[in-house]
């Protein structure tokens, strides 16, 4: 016994050592892998833009273990960052020009305003834009369209068909399954819980949906009508008669200066660059490349927060990029409120709501921070529900015409299960209480009307928080709140029209308006969350902790069923607990 003792210990500390060495060899590899490698850009540069590239709200971090094994790092610019990146190469002698790479569309419809935005600005240096692309989406065409010349492959494609919203409903499922979704909300134009409880968009779902599609589809139609020089009323023709079908098509109605193939845009490319051999190489430097040979940041005396909200709004303390956790948040927000240097907070509003207490939570600690320096939002493609709910304190309010906001309603689903355990399954429940609301929330049976009146209770106080803090945030009347709210959802257009924002702009508008309000002078930024040195990250680059691989996995399995499953997925998350959330379901076409 003895002897075995003492070679089980003798093993142990041996894996104990091993396990420890080897741990510290690897972060040792990982730490010489991510230290990102010198990019020099040579001189008669372009910088590439990808469409299909999907712009998140802040950097994405690369992965060690690619650049370790010779793959490329998977880092990707932030919108912000993309936007200072094209600012700092229309000064920048070495970026001759733009080149957009036309294909998919990643980003929303405000993400794309922001880069396009960016784009015209960089025209007016008088250095060039060009886009090509096989086949362009109608999306990715609108930024595109901003471009000098645009080219498109002789046998591609163009896609101008006009705008199309598309909801699915779950309660054909839900009955054949024999699931109850028990419904509480208020606001006649809150459909978020629609696809629950009927099988056809409502009446005032379709007059909501309709005006902010509108909205955005005239928006479109002008951005595009000032660059092509071709007038609304006839970009619209083409959209509705279905006038544009193959490439010569797109060049006879003026959409694009010519049908070529790659080859031949490099040929003009390098004319354009006073290139003289035909097989010398123009210098394409990716955005990510030029992220690393750039400093964009600023630098001054004083500091101004840029705090990135994106994703869901949950409870909790999670530092998952895709959820606006309110624990997490309560401490940036805090942090930037307590730092003397930091004269004011920008906060960026990228989500479509979620959890209605967490709203409150977060609602509650920039009030806080208002009271001591200004606090200015900036709303992305989505600022609605209880996105609204935590910009809606702030001093100034800035979206763009084509962001999604308002959306000022709440609901809650209890699913009764019963009938589903019971005639699918064969499974029953029984079981004994010492109070008559000790089960409250059970989805093992239906509710009784005693229970349906307390959740309600809760929706309707929920809903009465909701639109109070909108009328001290907005100045407006508890009347003008109450008929601008009902759940309905607004472009930023409108939102501005009725008071729910105060101007139109981007990041760097809101950004310059903080500075003015809190008289900082020079400045230097201090973003949060912070994207460095962290665990959660490190382990998620490891692969230890990665939700992306298992959605692709789960989009690979499930195909065209992936959306249906997110769906019901999303019922389990909502059930239970008052919720401030646009439509999970909206598809734009």
């Amino acid at each position: 016994m003895r002897s075995f003792l003492k070679f089980f210990l003798a093993a142990f500390v041996a894996l104990v050592i091993f396990s420890v060495v080897a741990f510290l060899l690897l972060m040792g590899a990982i730490g010489v892998a991510s230290s990102p490698k010198k990019v020099v850009v040579p001189a008669n540069s372009v910088l590439v833009l990808e469409t299909s590239q999907t712009y998140k709200e802040q950097h994405v971090s690369a992965n060690p273990i690619n650049n370790y094994i010779g793959r490329a790092d998977g880092a990707a610019a932030g919108l912000y960052d993309a936007v200072r990146l094209i600012q700092h190469a229309a000064y920048d002698d070495n970026i001759k020009g733009i080149y957009i790479k036309v294909d998919g569309n990643g980003s929303g419809f405000a993400t794309n305003e922001e880069l396009r935005n960016a784009l015209a600005a960089f025209k007016k240096t008088d250095k060039f834009v060009y886009a090509y692309g096989e086949v362009m989406s109608q999306h990715a065409y609108y930024l595109a369209s901003v471009a000098d010349k645009i080219y498109l492959n002789p046998k591609g494609g163009l896609e101008f068909s006009g705008f199309a919203v598309q909801y699915m409903y779950l309660k054909g499922l839900l009955e054949k399954l024999e699931i109850e979704p028990q419904i509480f909300y208020d606001g006649k134009f809150k459909s978020a819980t629609e696809p629950l409880r009927e099988t056809q968009m409502t009446e005032a779902n379709r007059v909501q949906t309709t005006a902010f599609l509108s909205q955005l589809y005239g928006h479109y139609l002008q951005g595009v009508s000032e660059q092509r020089k071709v007038d609304t009323a006839s970009l619209h023709r083409y959209a509705n008669d279905g006038l544009i079908q193959e490439p010569s098509d797109a060049l006879h109605y003026k959409l694009v200066d010519g049908l070529k193939y790659d080859d031949q845009v490099l040929d003009e490319l390098r004319k354009k660059l006073n290139i003289d051999g035909k097989d010398d190489k123009v210098n394409f430097v990716s955005l990510n490349e030029y992220d690393k040979a750039t400093d964009i940041s600023t630098t001054g005396d004083n500091k101004i927060a840029l705090i990135y909200a994106q994703g869901d709004i949950v409870s909790g303390n999670t530092e998952d990029d895709d959820k606006i956790s309110s624990g997490a948040y309560i401490k940036m927000i805090r942090n930037a409120r307590e730092d003397d240097d930091i004269k004011a907070i920008v906060f960026r509003v990228n989500s479509g709501g979620g959890s209605a207490l967490a709203s409150e939570v977060i609602w509650r600690e920039l009030s806080l921070a208002k009271k001591v320096k200004p606090v200015v939002v900036s709303m992305g493609d989505y600022a609605a529900s209880g996105g609204y709910y935590i910009s809606c304190m702030a001093d100034s309010i800035f979206a763009q015409p084509n962001t999604l906001t308002g959306s000022i309603g709440v609901f809650a689903v209890l699913p009764n299960l019963g009938g589903f355990f019971k005639n699918k399954l064969g499974v029953t429940f029984d079981g004994v209480k010492t109070a008559q609301y000790a089960d409250l929330g059970t989805m093992s049976r239906p509710m009784n009307d005693a229970e349906k009146h307390l959740m309600q209770q809760g929706v309707d106080s929920t809903y009465a928080s909701f639109k109070s803090r909108v009328v001290a945030g907005r100045k407006l009347s508890g009347a003008v709140v109450d008929s601008i709210a009902q759940g309905r959802v607004w472009s930023g257009e409108d939102a501005k029209r009725i008071g729910l924002v105060d101007r139109i702009g981007g990041i760097q508008d809101a950004i310059a308006c903080a500075a003015r309000l809190s008289h900082a002078g020079t400045y230097q930024l201090e973003e949060y969350p912070d994207v460095k040195n962290q665990l959660g990250k490190i382990l998620k680059l490891l692969g230890m902790n990665d939700d992306e691989t298992s959605t692709r996995l789960l989009k690979k399995e499930l195909g065209d069923h992936y959306e249906m499953y997110i769906r019901v997925k999303r019922l389990k998350e909502m059930s239970g607990q008052v919720e401030a959330r646009m439509p999970f379901d909206l598809l734009f076409q």
